[in-house]
């Protein structure tokens, strides 16, 4: 099957990219002797896990317990969840993952703490757990520095949890637009980070994982000299956002090629000027900006509404029933839209691939 005879709209992978995409992240952070876990909320896929992994990915991030189990359930067999997680039942199911996957979770919270180690009791397992720091994002994350401390030292007071770390991420930087704006950001969560090492070093409990990082800022964590895995998830991908973020000479960051798209055909071209196309809310997230259209320099995509895509078209290039690629503004809510993955390759549909935890947010 040729593009041009997938039913649309269809979220469509470029086998060529996304492996170049996998393995040039995995020869990075071997030559910086750095370990990566990729973070799979992006792709949501046992099979990319899988590519990842066999390139040297030590396992994968989840963000939420049944995303986990998905991929878990799919063969995936290393899994750290870079979320709290709080209520009763969750802890329940997280604990039964345990006897199947090496498995570790981020706390912020004491009583969090509590109720994981009489979880892990009662289930007679040893859970790993890593605290996470605010570094930044403002979001999660307790303190750096004493409280971090604080955490750790009951962490490792239970008998049947164990102290893996420090989860430090700072996602809003990885947006930021200008690389010195970047660097900026990460520089100060890198100097948090560190103090709280040293601070725990001095209390003698080891730190084994220093987390965060990434598709944005993953080179200045891993120059660093203190974090040791890296959670690049979108690097894969690369969508419209991403594309706007800048190197130190303000040219594009092309480090990784685009490899995600929404496959959609034009179904009206009555106005003149514009054109509608299949693809609209249903289809992307345009939280992080509206796509791009590939190919056509002209054609701008200007609004979307539930089923369909409004498309500049100054110089009427399209006509009824052409299919256009488009680049999501943001790959990883686009792909919980969709069942399926097209992988394609010189044109040709090569493989099918479920979105394996799709619709998994809890």
């Amino acid at each position: 099957m040729v593009l041009a005879e997938i039913d649309t709209p269809a979220l469509v992978v470029d086998l060529d990219a996304l492996e170049t995409n996998i393995k040039r992240m995995a020869a990075w952070c071997a030559d910086h002797g750095i370990a990566l876990r990729p973070h799979a909320k992006t792709h949501k896929s046992a099979d990319i896990a899988a590519l990842q992994m066999a390139q040297g990915a030590v396992g994968v991030c989840c963000q939420k317990v049944s995303e986990a189990q998905a991929l878990i359930d799919a063969g995936v067999d290393d899994v750290m969840i870079t979320n709290q997680i709080v209520r009763p039942a969750m802890i329940e199911r997280l604990l039964t993952l345990c006897a199947r996957a090496r498995l570790q979770v981020c706390v912020d919270d004491a009583d969090n703490v509590d109720a994981l180690a009489e979880a892990a009791r009662r289930h007679g397992q040893e859970l790993a757990v890593l605290v996470e720091i605010n570094v930044g994002a403002n979001r999660c994350g307790v303190a750096p520095g004493p409280p971090a401390l604080a955490l750790a030292r009951q962490i490792s007071a239970c008998r049947h949890l164990r102290f893996a770390g420090l989860q430090a991420y700072h996602g809003p930087a990885q947006h930021l637009r200008s690389y010195a704006d970047r660097q900026h950001a990460i520089d100060k969560a890198i100097a948090a980070t560190r103090a709280t090492i040293e601070l725990l070093a001095q209390a003698g409990i080891a730190c084994p994982v220093v987390a965060g990082a990434g598709t944005g800022s993953f080179a200045f964590e891993a120059t660093s000299g203190v974090y040791n895995e890296l959670q690049c998830g979108s690097y894969i991908f690369m969508d419209a956002d991403y594309a706007q973020i800048r190197n130190p000479d303000d040219a594009p960051l092309d480090t990784f090629a685009h490899s995600l798209f929404i496959l959609t055909t034009v179904m009206s071209c009555a106005q003149p000027g514009q054109a509608v196309c299949d693809a609209g809310l249903k289809a992307q997230s345009t939280d992080s900006g509206l796509p791009r259209v590939i190919g056509l320099s002209d054609v701008r995509y200007t609004g979307a509404s539930d089923e369909h895509g409004v498309l500049s078209d100054p110089c009427s290039q399209l006509a009824l029933g052409d299919t256009l690629r488009l680049i999501p503004g943001h790959c990883d809510p686009t792909v919980n839209m969709h069942d399926w993955y097209v992988g394609v390759r010189g044109g040709r549909v090569e493989t099918l691939w479920p979105v394996t935890a799709r619709g998994r947010i809890a």
